[in-house]
C-alpha cells in the first residue's frame, strides 16, 4: 500500500517536522509513506475575490501534476465530511480491502483548495470546523493515519 500526503507549502519550524518524521517514520512499517510538497502561491492579505481564485488555481494545478490516475484522493477541506478515529481507519481497510491501495491526501495553502482539486477527489474530509494552519494539519493528518493502522492492526495505541 502507498500512502502520499501533497502539501502546499514547506514545514518551516523544527517541533512539526520532527512530529511529522516521527509518525512517518512509525508508518513506514505498514505502508509506503510519502509527502509531497508543492510551492504555494504569494497570497497577500488583501486579494480581490479574482486574485484568490488564481492563487487557488495556480496551486491547484501543481497539486494536480502529483497525483496519478490510479489514486484515491481524499481533499481536505472544511465542509467535508468528518469521521472518528475508528470511522477513518475502517474507510482506509474498506478502500484497500476493495483494490485501492494507493491513497492520496491532500492540504490546501492558506486559501484552500481549487474546484478542479475537489473535484478531483473521491472523497472530501474535515477535521472539523476549526481552522489550521497548514503544517499543523500536515502533523495532525500524519498521526491519524498511523493511529488507524494502529486501530486497524488491534493496536492498544489508540485507547
Amino acid at each position: 500500500m502507498k500512502i502520499k500526503i501533497i502539501g502546499v507549502g514547506k514545514i518551516k519550524k523544527k517541533f512539526f517536522t520532527q512530529g511529522i518524521q516521527e509518525y512517518a517514520k512509525r508508518l513506514r512499517s505498514f505502508c509506503d509513506f510519502d509527502i509531497v510538497e508543492v510551492n504555494d502561491e504569494r497570497a497577500p492579505e488583501s486579494l480581490s475575490a479574482a486574485q484568490m481564485q488564481q492563487v487557488k488555481d495556480v496551486e491547484g494545478e501543481r497539486i494536480l501534476n502529483k497525483i496519478k490516475t490510479d489514486e484515491y484522493v481524499f481533499a481536505l477541506a472544511i465542509d467535508g465530511r468528518e469521521l472518528s478515529s475508528p470511522a477513518f481507519a475502517a474507510q482506509i481497510a474498506d478502500l484497500t480491502t476493495y483494490g485501492h491501495s494507493k491513497l492520496t491526501f491532500v492540504i490546501g495553502g492558506s486559501l484552500g483548495l481549487s474546484e478542479q482539486v475537489l473535484a478531483r477527489a473521491q472523497k472530501q474530509l474535515s477535521f472539523g470546523r476549526f481552522t489550521m494552519p497548514h503544517q499543523l494539519m500536515r502533523l495532525v493528518l500524519t498521526e491519524q493515519i498511523y493511529r488507524a493502522f494502529m486501530i486497524n492492526a488491534g493496536n492498544p495505541y489508540h485507547k
